[in-house]
């Protein structure tokens, strides 16, 4: 799946809190100064070409939809940001969390959830 800039995930964003929806819908949900409608359009079937939403026809209008959920989304970020930054390594990774941010308890249930997922043969990590 290709990477999305900035504002394709302000728009992602959009559909995945309030789901299908005609361009003009999303215009109306941006704060002033609001983008042009051609703008969130472009934007829109940029994500299309690349595999995020899809469309419903309505005669000569199309309603948007998200094909890609929010926590799939943050799966591939996630894989990528891993990639990126610690040369594919989960084990890194989750390292540099601990030196930072990730309590003692929060490590425990981590380890129960992955445990759990391996007995069960969903483990992904």
């Amino acid at each position: 799946m290709e990477k999305i800039t900035k504002k394709e995930e302000e728009v992602m964003n959009i559909f995945w809190e309030h789901g299908p929806m005609f361009v003009r819908d999303m215009v109306e949900l941006y704060p002033e100064p609001k983008p042009h409608f051609n703008t969130i359009s472009t934007i829109v079937r940029g994500l299309e070409a690349k595999g995020f939403v899809d469309h419903k026809s309505y005669g000569p209008t199309y309603q948007y939809y998200a094909l890609v959920s929010r926590s799939d989304f943050g799966r591939l970020t996630l894989k990528n940001i891993i990639g990126k930054y610690f040369q594919n390594s989960y084990k890194q990774a989750v390292s540099a969390l601990v030196d930072e941010d990730l309590s003692v308890d929060e490590l425990k249930n981590l380890i129960n959830q992955i445990e759990r997922d391996d007995n069960n043969g969903t483990n992904n990590l």
